[in-house]
């Protein structure tokens, strides 16, 4: 079996806020909470698995963002990512780079950047 991605996990100051940007942010995407230890942790996914933590950091230390640390999403459609955008914008997240094609990334990679609530920089990208 090849090594690969089994979840990831970002800090948040304020679990509330960033709960109410990810629940509507994470459905364009098709991922919902399939694991919640609120107030604490809250994990997306599907069939059960979380692949995306939002969380307070386990040092009780303030959740700080890493500079040059963004993490890409999969979809399924360019208008997938477009609603991802949308979603994000209007549950306080701000603009990072708006829909559209990426050439840098690929001939066919479409993807759009924001950043949530805390100052994280989540994409979502459709690259066929």
């Amino acid at each position: 079996m090849a090594a690969g991605l089994h979840h990831v996990s970002l800090g948040t100051r304020d679990m509330e806020k960033a709960l109410a940007f990810y629940d509507p942010v994470m459905t364009t995407l098709g991922l919902k909470r399939v694991m919640d230890f609120s107030p604490y942790a809250v994990g997306y996914g599907t069939d059960g698995h979380p692949l995306f933590w939002i969380q307070l950091p386990h040092d009780r230390e303030p959740a700080s963002v890493g500079n040059g640390v963004h993490i890409g999403f999969d979809a399924e459609s360019m208008e997938q990512v477009d609603a991802f955008h949308a979603a994000a914008l209007a549950h306080g997240g701000v603009d990072d780079g708006g829909p559209g094609p990426r050439p840098d990334y690929g001939p066919h990679y479409y993807g759009a950047f924001v950043r949530d609530p805390d100052g994280n920089k989540i994409e979502a990208c459709l690259a066929h």
